[in-house]
C-alpha cells in the first residue's frame, strides 16, 4: 500500500465515525445514562463478542474496572470473553454457541446491562447470549455494522456503524466505548479532576 492508500484508510475511518455520531448522538446519550443508572443501582455491565470484538469487550471492561481517565473507584464490569477455563469448558460440555449464554445465566441480574459486540450481527453465540440476557431482565445493547444482522432485532438498543468493513466497524466501536467511559466518569465522578 502506498501513502495515498494509507491516507485513504484513515479518511475512511474518520468518515465512518462522523456519520455514526451524527446518526447516533441521542442514542449515545441514552446509553450513557443507562450505564450511569445501572452503576448507581449497584448493577454491572457485561461485554461480549468474538475475535476482535472479544478483545474490545475485554478492553472496555478494563476501562471501567480500572480507570479510563480519572483515578476513581472501580466500576463493576465484566468481559465474558476472558476466562479461558470457563469458555472452553462450556464449549466442550455444551456447545460453542452457549459460551456467553451460560455466563449471563450465572452472572446476569435484572437491571444489569449486556453489551453485545458483533460486526456482522449474526454470531450465534452472541445472539444466544442476548436472548438469555433479555429473559433475565438485563438491558440489551447491540454494537454492530451497517446491516445490523439479527442482533439489531434481538436487542433493545442497536448501534449500527455505517460500514460493511469489519476494521472500520471495530474502530468505531472502540471510539464509542471510549466516549461511553468518559461520559460515565464525568457523570459519576464530577468532583475528581
Amino acid at each position: 500500500m502506498n501513502r495515498e492508500g494509507i491516507i485513504q484508510r484513515f479518511e475512511e475511518s474518520a468518515d465512518v465515525k462522523r456519520r455514526f455520531v451524527q446518526a447516533s448522538i441521542l442514542q449515545i446519550e441514552v446509553l450513557a445514562q443507562a450505564v450511569v443508572t445501572a452503576f448507581r443501582n449497584e448493577k454491572k455491565v457485561l461485554f461480549f463478542g468474538n475475535g476482535g470484538s472479544a478483545a474490545d469487550a475485554a478492553h472496555l471492561a478494563a476501562e471501567f474496572v480500572g480507570r479510563y481517565q480519572k483515578k476513581r473507584a472501580p466500576l463493576p464490569a465484566l468481559a465474558l470473553t476472558t476466562n479461558l477455563s470457563t469458555l472452553t469448558s462450556i464449549a466442550n460440555d455444551y456447545e460453542f454457541a452457549d459460551i456467553f449464554a451460560h455466563q449471563i445465566q450465572a452472572h446476569g441480574q435484572t437491571g444489569d446491562i449486556a453489551i453485545a459486540l458483533s460486526t456482522s450481527g449474526n454470531s450465534p453465540n452472541v445472539l444466544r447470549g442476548v436472548d438469555v440476557a433479555r429473559s433475565k431482565g438485563l438491558v440489551t445493547i447491540g454494537w454492530t455494522g451497517e446491516s445490523g444482522g439479527a442482533l439489531a432485532r434481538h436487542v433493545e438498543h442497536a448501534f449500527l456503524v455505517p460500514s460493511l468493513v469489519t476494521a472500520r466497524i471495530q474502530e468505531c466501536h472502540m471510539t464509542l466505548g471510549h466516549v461511553l467511559c468518559e461520559l460515565v466518569e464525568e457523570e459519576l465522578f464530577a468532583e475528581i479532576p
